[in-house]
């Protein structure tokens, strides 16, 4: 088994979060464990991750599922034209003003290149458009959906880009439309390993992006205003890529546990992803895929 350790890259410091996340997933306590010398918890467990994954039941389902690593919504050819349309789409504000299908197929095909395909159940346009626009549409800005029908959209996937069936839905205003996958995700193979509750770091919140030839990830990770900031690294073997997420210089501090903040951290990998699971140390899961959609940064200081 290759297994190889490769640097991060902060990227971006992202927006705060309340302390109660960060002291929920861990203490103070742990880091300072990780920086005083302990980090070799944090290789051992990677190390752990990847022999329970490589080679498993879990891991199979995962080559063979379908399971989305980017954006399941495209925005009408050219973006959004107007930073108040921006708006609206961030704060999932929406208005329908026409009519959606209220009947469509059950199932659809999602199709990688080469040919092979998988079966999925489809969502109905209406709950399609309920994920798109939130609980309540509310104010202004809003954007205006007039109607829906069912097409094909590519995507990121595990297993590469996929074409899969997807709601074409209407804006007000605009030529092309907006798309949002209609297939229902895989259900997550149960991991051959448990979570590890008693090691340094915390869980990493997200995967953002992978790049297009596969050479490196971006996730958000957390850490806390007592430290120089998120650090992630990796470890790489033939079936996976284990992330394992921790703090730089940790410092002792009364306000440690009251914020907490997140942190875009891209990660350079020695060969590309491809199908190989991208899992995260401490839960030993894949690291779920959210974008950055919902996450803004905090007010600039003068």
């Amino acid at each position: 088994m290759r297994i190889r350790a490769s640097r991060s890259v902060s990227l971006l410091a992202g927006v705060t979060l309340s302390a109660v996340g960060l002291a929920a997933v861990s203490g103070c306590g742990s880091q300072k464990a990780a920086v005083g010398g302990d980090t070799d918890v944090l290789a051992d467990r990677a190390r752990q991750v990847a022999a329970a994954w490589d080679g498993s039941a879990a891991a199979a389902a995962w080559r063979a599922g379908y399971y989305p690593m980017g954006e399941a919504i495209q925005l009408p050819r050219g973006g959004l034209r107007s930073q108040d349309d921006k708006q609206a789409y961030e704060n999932q504000n929406f208005v329908l003003r026409g009519e959606l299908p209220s009947t469509g197929p059950k199932d659809g095909q999602v199709t990688w290149a080469g040919g092979d395909s998988r079966t999925r159940p489809l969502m109905g346009a209406d709950v399609s458009y309920k994920t798109l626009a939130g609980a309540h549409a509310s104010g202004e800005p809003h954007l205006t959906v007039t109607g829906a029908k069912l097409g094909e959209m590519t995507m990121a996937t595990s297993r590469g880009p996929a074409t899969v069936p997807a709601w074409l839905f209407t804006l007000d205003g605009y030529a092309t439309p907006l798309k949002q996958a209609a297939a229902v995700p895989s259900k997550l193979p149960p991991a051959p390993i448990k979570a590890a509750r008693d090691i340094p770091g915390y869980p990493l919140n997200r995967l953002v992006r992978i790049a297009a030839d596969g050479r490196s990830v971006a996730v958000v990770a957390l850490h806390s205003v007592c430290d120089d900031g998120a650090k992630v690294d990796v470890l790489e073997t033939r079936g996976s890529v284990v992330l394992s997420a921790t703090v730089k210089d940790h410092r002792d501090g009364g306000t440690c546990t009251k914020r907490a903040r997140m942190q875009q951290v891209t990660v350079k990998l020695a060969r590309p992803v491809d199908d190989r699971a991208l899992l995260d140390a401490r839960t030993g899961q894949p690291v779920p895929y959210k974008g950055l959609r919902g996450i803004s940064s905090p007010p600039s200081r003068s």
